[in-house]
């Protein structure tokens, strides 16, 4: 295999039929380090999920009146579920132009009296009417499911990627009964001037993989390479777009890299649409507390990639020293402080010591 350049200029394809093919699954496995390493992102065609359903369903839900969709606000939520309006959320300093719905995968709060707060993250999704949008809890929670699996399977892949085995990663997720996995429904409006196109800042993921789903075809997702240039992860049908969070970042002593990213709001005529999913690990799993331990090839293979340049990302730097869900209930309320307030107002008063600002301004 070619030595990888270390300043990436596109994103790898790869191909999950040849993961499930015992006579490709080794080259599969270098292509999947390669990307682990050094690119943090990559495309994922022929992946077991159905998308067709919940694509049709998308600029429905976005059509809906708007008293329809603030009766779902997520401000309703502990557990962050919910609608966001359009413009309510700022990163670094600037609006993230795009309107959004927060669901998960069907769990129930595990939180009780004397629990840490950060067990109440996770909890039932919000969802408009029956009668509003006939079957769309249905198909989006199917999806989610599909995604759930292809994601335990793909971090298998990982495992064995980077020399720790099928089954290497599999010690920060909960029994399934206690875990719950992430996803939006994101909606970013056509912008007509230059200066004011952020549909979302420059940012890292919390867990471990993000699965993106690209349901328009307009471009927008940009990543920042090694050398800090932003590069273009167009739509490719038929394909996600998978990228490294950073707690996985963590646990592998940086082997694997969480790549900054953002989004473009698009020009045209029509919205850009996406569906990203978040793959979360246990909500105690505490990650200096876990030792990997990785053949020295696969080290080598960091050493050579040399160190990453500065990002314009910052976000999620408490997994050093909190469990995994202080630090995802942290973001939470960085990015909704109107929704913290109202649930954790303690920890609301610790980021917001002179109390709900003007604008939300997470990193």
């Amino acid at each position: 295999m070619a030595a990888p350049n270390p300043n990436f200029s596109t994103v790898p394809l790869l191909d999950y039929s040849a993961a499930l093919d015992p006579a490709r699954r080794p080259s599969f496995l270098l292509q999947l380090r390669h990307a682990l390493i050094n690119v943090g992102f990559l495309y994922l065609s022929n992946a077991p999920v159905d998308t067709a359903p919940l694509l049709s369903y998308i600029p429905r839900f976005f059509s809906l009146p708007s008293e329809e969709k603030r009766s779902i606000a997520m401000t309703n939520s502990p557990h962050f579920l919910g609608y966001t309006a359009f413009g309510t959320e700022r990163t670094r300093g600037a609006v993230d132009r795009r309107e959004q719905l927060d669901f998960a995968t069907p769990h129930e709060s595990r939180w009780r009296e004397g629990d840490p707060d950060y067990y109440n993250l996770w909890g039932p999704s919000q969802w408009p009417s029956e009668e509003a949008l006939p079957g769309f809890k249905e198909v989006a929670e199917k999806y989610l499911l599909e995604v759930q699996e292809l994601s335990y399977a793909f971090a298998g892949l990982v495992g064995e990627a980077l020399g720790l085995g099928e089954h290497g990663l599999d010690r920060f997720y909960d029994k399934t009964e206690l875990m719950q996995h992430r996803a939006k429904v994101v909606k970013y409006p056509v912008v007509e001037s230059e200066g004011d196109d952020q549909g979302v800042g420059a940012h890292y993921d919390a867990g471990f993989l993000t699965f993106l789903l690209q349901a328009s075809e307009h471009q927008g997702l940009q990543v920042q390479n090694l050398t800090g240039d932003w590069i273009d992860v167009p739509p490719i049908h038929g394909t996600f777009v998978i990228n490294i969070g950073k707690a996985l970042e963590f646990v592998t002593q940086g082997l694997a890299r969480a790549t900054s990213h953002r989004v473009k709001s698009p020009r045209g005529s029509t919205p850009r649409y996406s569906v990203p999913f978040f793959q979360n690990i246990g909500l105690h799993t505490v990650l200096p507390d876990v030792k990997l331990e990785f053949p020295e090839e696969i080290l080598r293979l960091k050493d050579a990639r040399g160190q990453v340049s500065k990002t314009d990302s910052v976000n999620f730097t408490e997994f050093d020293r909190e469990p995994s869900g202080k630090v995802n209930l942290i973001g939470r309320v960085k990015s909704h402080p109107d929704v913290g307030q109202i649930h954790y107002p303690e920890l609301f008063k610790q980021y917001f010591p002179e109390g709900l600002p003007a604008t939300f301004n997470a990193y």
